[in-house]
């Protein structure tokens, strides 16, 4: 599994983003996978990847949380948190994820 977290320089989440990924991971039991960080400098770095906004999480080159999204706007990522919105996926919501995609593969 290759996990990658896209994200702007300025953008305040993607280092807790991965934090909860790095949870997710150890709480599924899965410790053979490092997640990468991306920094996305350019509306052309945006374009080459599946970038839906700041942070946007990858898993196999896909984005985690599917949206119709894809923007080339370097720009912070909203993600549904229970009955409200947030910069960051919750800890559940990411480790639901995860577990998906394990049981895909």
């Amino acid at each position: 599994m290759d996990i990658s977290v896209l994200h702007i320089e300025d953008c305040p989440n993607w280092a807790e983003t991965g934090s909860r990924i790095r949870t997710a991971l150890k709480d599924l039991g899965v410790s053979n996978t490092e997640v990468s960080f991306v920094e996305l400098r350019t509306p052309e770095d945006a374009s080459q990847v599946p970038f839906a906004g700041s942070p946007t999480i990858l898993v196999d080159g896909t984005d985690l949380f599917p949206s119709d999204g894809r923007t080339t706007d370097l720009a912070c990522r909203i993600y549904r948190a229970g009955a409200h919105f947030a910069g960051i996926p919750l800890q559940g919501d990411i480790e639901d994820a995860l577990r998906r995609r394990l049981q895909d593969q």
